[in-house]
């Protein structure tokens, strides 16, 4: 066939603004789905004679029909895929929207694909963006490159001072794995628990010069962080929180190896269980404290950007950090319920606000790291680490539920956009790894509607997790929710959506 026949008489085409598209495929699965719609067309009735090809030398999927003795014409660009051009074009028209089926040569998540020499190349920037995100601490990239400042992405605004120190932080349940490995009876090597729980606390708090990393974000301490004004530090009063003073009394008397009395404690006896060598009731307070104070120090060393129930502390409150010049969200520092700073756990800055060079680009160590692609990651972890598929994200100053989120499928590919009203190749168009949900934004819910929502998590023994906001996520997913026909938006009661991954 050639060019020319791909050619159309003068024709009046539609609005290709109206006309909208997503291509959806799943992993391990050889078959690639095109929803095509105009919410003021019904296509049944509509479409008449449509006809579907391929443009192979162009990449574009030519549709044409008949309406009102008019012909109309439309192009979706399609997709780095490998086809299979010995399949059959499957399409059928419906009331609110146009479906096509391709058969593909092997699934869009193969490595063969991943790695074919496409026509035209591939942009090494779209390398990141068609490979899930894999959560990284950044420790080897950010140590290499020997000093390292901190920008504000959102208008490159300097941020700290030459930090040069990097330090890993540990991963969120350390504390369990200490008890795990050494046990959680003194008889089994519990004070080493305590111990190494001690030496944690003791080495992860923020000094200067020193930046502490995790997979979504980094802790600078307040003297490094330059340009913004901390609310003025009360003095030290003897009301102050006990449960802080507690701790830190706690820590100094575990790493010396001893007693809150004073007592060594031989954990080296073999013969003997170490409650002979310190007073019980000290050593029942010990055990209760760490205790109540094991989700403070995890919720301070652990992960602010994503906070789950057994991690969540009420001794600690958590205030936003505003970009000094735009006033975006940069993230977060923490401080007690009596309003005392916690000066040692410094400023936590999630990375897919940051940058680490002003103008951006491939010389970004944070350039794969956005909002939603860190919230989808930290939500399937979550979610394997909860096995529940069911999520309520709240939020973390106020407790109060954000977004009701329903995990559907975590391995789907997909593309979104308008149509063309002419050929033009649109060139490395890819499909994204995403993850298919239900939601349903509970930000503005009535009384009525919160108790429902109360019956659903009781019900179904939902998770829950803890955010500073949610409103950029509700609208990435309310724009996602768009890009879908009404008879494939919702399900249940809940919109239906995509999340990137």
């Amino acid at each position: 066939m050639t060019t020319s026949e791909h050619l159309l008489p003068a024709t009046k085409n539609p609005n290709p603004r109206n006309w909208k598209f997503t291509w959806e495929s799943n992993s391990h699965v050889p078959i690639l789905k095109l929803y095509l719609f105009n919410p003021n067309t019904n296509p049944i009735s509509q479409c008449i004679n449509l006809k579907v090809s391929i443009l192979f030398h162009k990449s574009l999927l030519q549709l044409t029909w008949i309406d009102n003795n008019q012909s109309q014409s439309l192009w979706v660009p399609i997709p780095r895929v490998l086809i299979d051009v010995d399949s059959p074009i499957s399409f059928r028209t419906l009331d609110d929207h146009i479906e096509v089926k391709l058969v593909l040569v092997l699934p869009v998540d193969h490595p063969i694909v991943s790695n074919f020499d496409f026509e035209g190349g591939q942009d090494a920037a779209l390398d990141d963006d068609c490979q899930p995100l894999q959560l990284d601490s950044d420790l080897k990239n950010l140590a290499s490159c020997g000093e390292v400042h901190f920008f504000c992405r959102g208008c490159s605004t300097k941020l700290s001072s030459a930090v040069r120190n990097f330090k890993e932080m540990p991963s969120v349940n350390w504390r369990e794995a200490a008890d795990n490995w050494f046990g959680t009876c003194c008889c089994s090597f519990g004070g080493a628990s305590e111990k190494l729980v001690a030496q944690y606390a003791n080495s992860y708090t923020c000094t200067p010069g020193v930046c502490l990393v995790d997979p979504t974000s980094i802790v600078l301490c307040k003297d490094d962080f330059v340009g913004y004004e901390f609310p003025n530090q009360i003095e030290h009063r003897e009301h102050k929180s006990s449960e802080i003073s507690k701790t830190e009394n706690l820590k100094k008397a575990v790493s010396n190896n001893k007693s809150t009395s004073g007592s060594v404690v031989d954990y080296n006896s073999q013969n003997e269980c170490c409650h002979l060598h310190t007073d019980e009731d000290q050593t029942h307070s010990t055990s209760e404290l760490l205790a109540n104070n094991a989700s403070l120090l995890n919720g301070l060393l652990g992960n602010c950007f994503m906070v789950t129930s057994p991690y969540l502390s009420k001794d600690v409150k958590w205030s936003e950090i505003l970009c000094p010049h735009c006033s975006c969200l940069l993230g977060a520092y923490p401080h007690d319920n009596t309003d005392g700073p916690l000066n040692d756990y410094g400023v936590h800055l999630f990375k897919c606000f940051i940058s680490t060079c002003p103008v951006g680009g491939p010389t970004d160590l944070f350039r794969k790291y956005t909002l939603e692609r860190m919230f989808t990651s930290q939500l399937l972890e979550s979610a394997k680490d909860e096995l529940s598929f069911r999520t309520v994200v709240k939020n973390l100053q106020t407790r109060s539920p954000m977004l009701q989120i329903v995990l559907l499928n975590p391995n789907a590919w997909c593309s979104f956009g308008d149509c063309l009203d002419a050929m033009i190749p649109v060139p490395n168009f890819i499909m994204y790894p995403m993850v298919k949900v239900l939601f349903s934004n509970c930000s503005n819910s009535t009384e009525s509607e919160l108790r429902k929502l109360d019956e659903w998590v009781t019900k179904n023994q939902v998770g829950d997790v803890y955010m500073l906001t949610s409103k950029d996520l509700a609208e990435s997913m309310e724009i996602a929710n768009r890009m879908l026909p009404s008879s494939h938006a919702s399900l249940q009661g809940l919109s239906l959506s995509f999340l990137r991954r």
